[in-house]
């Protein structure tokens, strides 16, 4: 009985240890899901914001909003191409390395614009803004470098599978058309009869007569009637009446 206790107790404490593990990962889950969530609706809401600054504030404050998004938006473009694509081609991994540290220098290149946006004075922003511009073209053309390569790559290999794949379904259809007849059995006359034997579809010529023995009586003039075949059909011959 105790050991019986003891084995619903293990049992009990089991399934309490993995409802919690079960609960962590899915607080935990939940957790990741809300933040990607909010940092999705940041990045848009910042987008959004950026997008609206180079319509509404003309002059440098505008052409950094400019420079900002444009950076953003290459730099997102990127990370997603070579994150996608990493997954089925391994050799785009020092690829994403070399991407991780362009975004080191693209992160405090954000910085540094999103600080100068509040910047009052103008002159300066003037002054900055050449040096400013020419970083931006420089990490933006390294990162389209780098997305552009990794899709040329992806596409390059879709067309050789599909050459690959055009090729075999060639042989393969090929193969189905080529078919042979094989030739069928040739009609042959058919054999004579023997010369002595009669058959009951053909018809044999009467034999010659042959002269008769001396000893041999000749034939009777008056021969009996040739018994015909008689059929289960027929009809039986009614006994003539002696009346």
């Amino acid at each position: 009985m105790e050991a019986v206790i003891t084995v619903i107790a293990l049992l009990f404490l089991l399934f309490v240890v993995l409802g919690a593990y079960a609960t962590v990962k899915v607080i935990g889950a939940a957790k990741r899901g809300v933040d990607r969530t909010i940092s999705q609706a940041r990045r848009t809401v910042e987008d959004t914001t950026l997008r609206a600054k180079t319509f509404t504030q003309p002059g440098p404050a505008g052409e950094i909003a400019q420079l900002r998004l444009a950076l953003r938006t290459s730099m997102r473009a990127t990370q997603d191409a070579l994150h996608s694509g990493v997954v089925e081609d391994e050799s785009l991994k020092e690829s994403l390395g070399l991407f991780e540290r362009l975004s080191v220098h693209g992160r405090e290149l954000d910085d540094e614009l999103r600080r100068l946006e509040s910047e009052p004075d103008k002159r300066t922003l003037s002054t900055r803004l050449p040096e400013l511009r020419e970083r931006t073209e420089r990490i933006t053309q390294s990162a389209d470098s780098l997305r552009w390569a990794a899709r040329d790559r992806a596409r390059r290999f879709a067309a050789d599978d599909l050459d690959s794949l055009s090729e075999q379904i060639d042989v393969e259809a090929g193969a189905l058309r080529h078919w042979t007849t094989e030739p069928g059995p040739t009609a042959s006359w058919p054999e004579a009869p023997a010369p002595d034997t009669a058959t009951s579809s053909g018809q044999t010529w009467p034999e010659p007569p042959r002269s008769r023995p001396a000893d041999e009586p000749p034939p009777s003039a008056i021969t009996p009637p040739v018994q015909r075949p008689t059929y289960p059909w027929q009809k039986k011959p009614r006994p003539e009446s002696t009346t």
